[in-house]
């Protein structure tokens, strides 16, 4: 017989002389109305340990109301038949830059169960260059980690995986600030010239950032992650990564479903539990390890001019451009 374990988060509370009451993962209090089955067997059954008690009237009818009861929790939500899956099982995930930062990313994304590879900016190339249809849209993502600013042009080419449907994921230091940009996975999505552009547009300072990104500046002073800075950043980009693995199996559910019977599982879920990801720029201080979140858009492709058309005077002597 296959036993129930209590969904991660739940718990059983057995009151002093009531019976139990389910707290649920989001922090309820549920009484439950056990039927005829005795609160200590259903408390052992989703908890995984020992079989219906003995001595009942009807041992067969109160085993299928145990059962029934059981079924209950798991159509709720609130116990599983199998172990949880990791959430970034089946993911791959490319890590690359400064070890300082890539060693605890790869070790949180290990952790919730992604295959985790390094490397190298020339195979980041040979992914946006490479075929759709290879199997990586959707599964594949890439995280990039720097301790200083970015180069100019460094991220163009990464800049292409969205367009592949590989998910695009970075973070770099400017002085005291480490900037985690916004994971981008589908073409539309905000990327890293995208923060620029806006970064630009909204100081008015904006000669002497872009100055400052072009390296025209004094030596690095730090400071740089330390252990806890460097682990509050892995967290938070694994935590990216997992709303967009998240978000991933939710659109394959929802096509399977389509394609099975015709009705989804409810448009738009997947988008909307993503939007905050793919639309949120995050500041931390280094100093102090504060946080600070910054809603960000991308920045729309510009229509080119017209062409100048050459016109006549009216003389007619000759001819001069015309322009809108």
């Amino acid at each position: 017989m296959t036993r129930s374990r209590l969904a991660p988060g739940t718990g059983i509370v057995t009151v002093p002389g009531g019976a139990p009451v389910l707290r649920t993962s989001g922090g309820e209090f549920l009484r439950i109305d056990t039927g005829g089955v005795t609160g200590e067997d259903l408390v052992r059954r989703l908890a995984g340990e020992g079989t219906p008690g003995e001595g009942a009237s009807d041992e067969g009818a109160y085993a299928a109301e145990l059962a029934r009861l059981v079924e209950a929790f798991e159509a709720a939500g609130h116990a599983l038949s199998t172990p949880p899956r990791p959430p970034l099982a089946g993911r791959i995930v490319h890590v690359l830059g400064d070890p300082v930062l890539t060693a605890p990313v790869a070790r949180c994304a290990g952790a919730e169960g992604a295959e985790v590879h390094r490397i190298t900016p020339d195979g980041v190339a040979e992914l946006a260059r490479a075929a759709p249809g290879d199997g990586a849209e959707g599964r594949v993502a890439v995280v990039w980690c720097l301790d200083s600013p970015v180069p100019d042009g460094l991220w163009d080419t990464a800049d292409r995986l969205p367009g592949r449907r590989i998910a695009w994921l970075r973070c770099h230091r400017e002085g005291a600030h480490s900037w985690i940009e916004p994971l981008a996975a589908a073409p539309g999505d905000v990327t890293s010239r995208h923060i620029r552009l806006r970064r630009l547009a909204a100081t008015a300072a904006h000669r002497e950032l872009a100055a400052y990104w072009a390296g025209h500046r004094t030596p690095d002073t730090g400071p740089h992650p330390t252990e806890a800075s460097a682990a509050l950043i892995a967290a938070l980009l694994t935590t990216d990564l997992i709303a967009w693995a998240e978000a991933e199996a939710e659109a394959e559910a929802e096509a399977e479903a389509e394609a099975g019977d015709g009705e989804g599982v409810g448009a738009g879920t997947s988008r909307a539990a993503v939007v905050p990801v793919r639309r949120r720029l995050r500041r931390i201080d280094l100093r102090d390890l504060t946080l600070t979140e910054h809603p960000v858009l991308p920045v729309p492709d510009v229509a080119p001019l017209p062409a100048p058309t050459a016109v006549r005077t009216r003389a007619g002597a000759g001819t001069a451009e015309a322009r809108p």
